[in-house]
């Protein structure tokens, strides 16, 4: 067998849904690594080229992760940790009532279990209920009770931590404050307490393959990085998004989420909010010891307090297949998470005393009130960004803060018009 022939039969496209899928991409992984003759360098080579199939390029990931694995003599102890809310249908796998099932823990438990076996690296799986009014934690529980591997799962249930007058969580309320981060935190204290020695948080949906944490580990063991980050923005990077779902202004929201956080993309760091990151055990005690915020905005929370301890830190290229379904941004509404991250990310900046720009900051206090107002900009694109390339957003000189206020208020006020006469 050749790469050759490999790369002739790989799929073009990849369905999370689907289990032939996901067994078509480990048999040809392991297809990859059984051969004796492979050239690391030939195999990344294919799979940059524009024409090679998306299976083949996912596969290229999880050989580099699992061949470093297999090589490494570092022991380990790793937590994984995500958040569920609305986790339902994709904790089970499809069916005819149930098309946008992905069979989600079950999936990973075994990408987990295929990337670290026979080597030096231990896992648990922290999987942490945030709340959900649909019972995501109860099925969780349901779908390991007869998992061969259920001593590696533990689930957690926001609801049974808060309110405390103690430790991180202690300005929650109850559950319903958080969205996301509350049980992200939750899932990185039990990591944190069971003595891990690093922590990689991910999404509950099937996006990210796990047999790519070889990826993380890589700068961690080789280089002593107590911060790494995936970057899906990277050329080397494999990214099937669905950017429909938002309208020609996204181009905006963007431009002004990097003017504030300039910190951070002055550092070259394009892709906050991807779910695979990894943070060294102390340095994350120290992290999410008081955090700014408990939604969706932690990414640059967290990013802002290892900028501010000056903690360097590497950015890997990984796969990432977008699960659109259901995602949280349809259910809850796109432009609710993008409010979110827009004021969480000017809160963050303002209490870790991080450069930024603070016009633009003072602009988003001023104009958005709610998500309503995002709606409002969404599908409209003022002039100066139309033809602006996607590395110049964030540049105050493409379209200053003022600019940015006055095109808010002229849209605001066009809607305000349009709804009187309406």
């Amino acid at each position: 067998m050749t790469i050759e022939t490999l790369l002739s039969n790989a799929k073009s496209t990849f369905d999370l849904r689907e289990p032939s899928h996901q067994e078509s991409l480990y048999a040809l992984a392991e297809a990859l690594l059984e051969m004796s003759n492979l050239n690391s360098e030939d195999l990344h080579r294919v799979g940059r080229r524009s024409d090679t199939p998306l299976e083949f390029k996912i596969a290229v990931k999880l050989v580099d992760s699992r061949q470093y694995l297999l090589k490494t003599q570092t022991p380990l102890n790793i937590g994984v940790v995500y958040a569920m809310w609305g986790e339902h249908n994709r904790l089970l796998p499809k069916s005819k009532s149930n098309p946008n099932g992905e069979d989600s823990l079950r999936t990973k438990i075994r990408q987990l279990d295929w990337v670290t076996e026979d080597t030096p690296i231990d896992w648990t799986l922290y999987v942490a209920d945030d709340g959900c009014p649909h019972a995501s934690g109860k099925i969780a529980i349901q779908v390991t009770d007869s998992h061969p591997l259920k001593n590696k799962v533990k689930v957690l249930f926001l609801n049974d931590a808060v309110p405390t007058q103690n430790g991180p969580l202690r300005e929650l309320r109850s559950a319903d404050d958080s969205r996301k981060a509350g049980a992200i935190i939750l899932g990185c204290m039990h990591a944190i307490t069971d003595g891990k020695d690093a922590v990689i948080y991910t999404d509950a949906d099937n996006s990210v393959h796990l047999g790519q944490i070889g990826l993380l580990l890589r700068p961690f063991i080789e280089d002593n990085c107590r911060v790494v980050l995936g970057n899906r923005k990277h050329p080397d990077a494999v990214l099937v998004k669905e950017e429909g779902r938002w309208g020609i202004g996204i181009k905006l929201l963007r431009h002004m989420q990097r003017m504030v956080a300039q910190a951070i993309i002055s550092r070259n760091i394009l892709d906050t909010q991807a779910a695979f990151k990894l943070y060294e055990r102390s340095l994350l005690r120290k992290i999410i010891a008081n955090p700014t915020v408990f939604d969706f905005s932690f990414d640059t929370d967290w990013l802002l307090a290892t900028i501010r301890m000056e903690e360097p830190f590497k950015q890997v290229p990984f796969a990432f297949i977008d699960s659109f379904a259901e995602s949280a941004s349809i259910t809850q509404g796109s432009m609710t998470t993008w409010e979110t991250l827009l004021m969480g990310l000017v809160k963050a900046v303002r209490r870790h005393q991080i450069p930024h720009n603070e016009e633009m900051a003072r602009v988003l206090k001023a104009e958005i009130h709610s998500s309503a107002d995002l709606d409002i900009l969404i599908h409209h694109l003022p002039p100066e960004l139309i033809e602006a390339d996607a590395s110049a957003l964030g540049d105050p000189a493409l379209m200053s803060p003022e600019a940015v206020q006055a095109w808010i208020q002229k849209l605001k006020a066009e809607a305000s018009a349009d709804l009187k006469k309406a």
